[in-house]
């Protein structure tokens, strides 16, 4: 089996497991028993079915190896007989299951980087080796998160549970957050030396279909789906033949994926007719004024600016103001642009991006100098070997 159909094996076992997990959470009224014997079950797939074949029945087959194990845990507590005659059907597919197990490992009672972990555990199905990898951090230190989070969810008795109409909004909130935080994380890389990490990003697209899917009246939710959906559909052009990272100025647009493109659209065209706007929605709808321009020189930079300003009275922060900054260069002028570039120094002064586009402001006023320390300054602060290596080609430039 070769590499890309071994991840699309385990992208599918890992889509039946975050469903059945959920399921087995409300059986065994155990959350970490469950993830146990379910991640028993991903892991004698993954083994299993590349030599075997994916059997007719994948929930079954995986169902029936997480309830073998179930039942040898289950032996060994003393109220095991109750849930053990529960354990002998087949646990039903109740959809809202799955969206009860994330919310419930995005609990605001637990730090943002255990949630992420214990989603992508439990949702997802990696192992914690392969979240160490993906966030570039020592595999005990991920064991140490999940182990904790598990305890906090027992401990504190969080509830498995959709939260009832008065938290929901605050709670909806996290896990879009968390799953925009993973996206961002597998698009571009924080740092090691992969420039992205596919598998990750895969994995954030699917838990936002999923939440788009199981929430349809949630705008919020479709906007982050837009948004993923925008970002995926462009990376056949992304990178080159060299795995440089080619800038949306120069990528191939014919390599784009307009039908991801158009469906997209769409989502974004739902959520807008609900009338409530937000950050989401907005990034997507942003993102796609780049998408439809058939070419750089056609795309709707003054349309680009109106939206970051609705953007910034829902979410106003220096990053938001330096991707604003970005359009106010297309359309008043680098001048106005560095300007406007100018407060945000003190807050974004750590942050490669910062430097680079005030790089850019530099270059088209004529001030050469002062453009090269602004790209060594970025050079310095970028993690990403794509982003170091384009910043280190411009300084060749210059």
């Amino acid at each position: 089996m070769t590499g890309e159909a071994h991840a699309e094996l385990a992208r599918v076992v890992r889509e039946h497991a975050g469903r059945l997990t959920a399921c087995l959470v409300r059986t065994l009224g155990d959350f970490a028993a469950a993830e146990d014997v379910m991640q028993d079950a991903v892991e004698t797939a993954l083994k299993r079915w590349p030599e075997e074949g994916v059997p007719d029945h994948p929930d079954a087959w995986l169902l029936t190896t997480a309830r073998r194990r179930g039942i040898d845990l289950l032996r060994r507590q003393a109220n095991y007989r109750d849930k053990l005659a529960r354990l002998q059907w087949p646990v039903p597919g109740d959809p809202d299951d799955r969206l009860r197990l994330i919310f419930t490992c995005c609990h605001p009672a637990l730090p943002v980087a255990a949630q992420v972990a214990l989603t992508l555990r439990t949702v997802c199905g990696l192992t914690t080796g392969q979240i160490a990898a993906a966030f570039l951090v020592p595999e005990t230190t991920v064991a140490r998160r999940i182990t904790r989070a598990k305890r906090k969810i027992t401990d504190a008795r969080i509830p498995y549970r959709i939260p009832p109409d008065a938290e929901l909004g605050a709670r909806v909130d996290q896990v879009l957050a968390v799953v925009y935080l993973l996206f961002n994380e597998g698009y571009l890389t924080s740092g090691g030396d992969r420039p992205q990490a596919r598998d990750l990003a895969g994995d954030a697209e699917w838990l936002a279909e999923s939440l788009a899917w199981l929430m349809p009246r949630e705008p919020e939710a479709l906007g982050l789906l837009a948004l993923i959906r925008l970002h995926q559909a462009r990376g056949a052009a992304r990178f080159d033949g060299g795995g440089h990272l080619v800038p949306l100025r120069d990528q191939d647009r014919g390599a784009w994926d307009r039908e991801a493109v158009a469906e997209a659209s769409r989502l974004i065209a739902r959520a807008a007719a609900m009338r409530r706007p937000g950050r989401y929605q907005l990034q997507a709808a942003i993102v796609a004024c780049h998408a439809e321009a058939p070419t750089w020189d056609d795309t709707d930079w003054a349309q680009i600016l109106v939206l970051y300003d609705m953007l910034l009275r829902v979410v106003d922060t220096p990053i938001v103001r330096l991707h604003r900054a970005v359009a106010v260069r297309y359309v008043q002028g680098p001048a106005v642009a560095l300007d406007v570039l100018a407060p945000l120094a003190e807050a974004l002064g750590g942050h490669h991006l910062y430097h680079a586009v005030r790089a850019e402001l530099l270059r088209d006023l004529g001030r050469r100098v002062e453009a090269r320390e602004a790209d060594r300054r970025a050079l310095a602060l970028a993690g990403n070997p794509a982003q170091r290596a384009l910043l280190a080609e411009r300084l060749s430039w210059t």
